[in-house]
């Protein structure tokens, strides 16, 4: 049933672009007969193949997302999947794996249920805004100029990869771990990174303006060429490298830092609770910028 109805889908949005089989064929690099099996409902084109043809179609993604991820595709064999156990995921939300492709220029803004793997795929100029990612686990990955805007990544994993210019704005990351990757101008403008973990990591030349900072950690990672405004509540530096970053109109409460040196440190018109205070002034941070809080 799911099959026939984006069959139909696809074969309305082809007459729409006066397109006939054997030309939306050719354009796939497929056989007119598969686009037949497709529009029959005989079979479903994977994931990959939908990416290519939605803009052949003058549509969206979304416009096969609705029965599309219900179908439960296999995006690496274009196989269906087997129904998980129901004890073990919700209806639903069928896990795939989506690794070592080359995804430019695709757009999975607002779509659900993407708990695919992406591991060891090059990834540019993506679109992912408001999409659900909670959960999902990248490594090895080049990810560059991509728009995670709005999206959910909780809970997610980016491990041994490199993030380059990427919008990450009003974001949530919640307990996202990052694990030796390096992050260079991203920005993260207003994103939730509420214990977030940045381990054995280089984060650089990041934007930061209003992003929450709750029990986030940086563990054994060179952070540069960074300014941190707001509140700082719960969060960690442990044994990190700093070179030019600053503290500008922050409000440092429980946050601690344990690094070899902290004279890289700069603090503008800030304020720090004693336990904090306590932790730069042992690190020989020149803390003239930062006004105590009283109880």
């Amino acid at each position: 049933m799911e099959a026939k109805i984006i069959g139909n889908k696809i074969a309305k949005a082809r007459k729409e672009a006066n397109m006939s089989q054997a030309q939306l064929a050719q354009q796939l690099f497929i056989s007119p007969q598969a686009v037949g099996k497709w529009e029959r409902g005989e079979s479903v084109p994977d994931i990959i193949t939908m990416n290519r043809l939605a803009p052949i179609l003058g549509v969206d993604l979304n416009y096969f997302s609705e029965h599309f991820l219900s179908a439960g595709t296999d995006a690496v064999a274009g196989k269906f999947a087997e129904e998980p156990p129901a004890a073990a995921k919700p209806e639903n939300k069928h896990s795939w794996d989506m690794s070592m492709g080359n995804w430019v220029d695709a757009d999975f803004s607002g779509l659900k249920h993407l708990h695919e793997k992406f591991s060891s795929s090059n990834m540019q100029r993506c679109k992912f805004i408001g999409a659900d990612l909670s959960g999902l686990l990248l490594k090895g990955n080049h990810i560059v100029s991509c728009d995670f805007s709005e999206a959910d990544i909780s809970n997610s994993q980016f491990q041994h990869s490199h993030l380059d210019t990427n919008l990450f704005k009003e974001c949530s990351l919640k307990a996202a771990e990052f694990s030796g990757s390096h992050i260079k101008s991203c920005n993260f403008s207003g994103a939730d990174l509420t214990g977030v973990v940045f381990k054995s990591s280089s984060f650089q030349k990041n934007t930061m303006v209003d992003a929450v900072l709750n029990g986030t950690a940086f563990i054994s990672s060179s952070v540069a060429d960074l300014v941190f405004e707001g509140t700082l509540t719960d969060c960690a530096f442990d044994n990190c490298g700093f070179s030019r970053v600053t503290f500008q109109n922050s409000t440092l409460i429980n946050t601690f830092f344990k690094c070899r040196s902290l004279k890289q440190l700069r603090f503008v018109d800030c304020q720090a609770d004693r336990i904090t205070y306590e932790f730069l002034k042992s690190g020989k941070a020149d803390v003239r910028g930062i006004t105590l809080l009283t109880a």
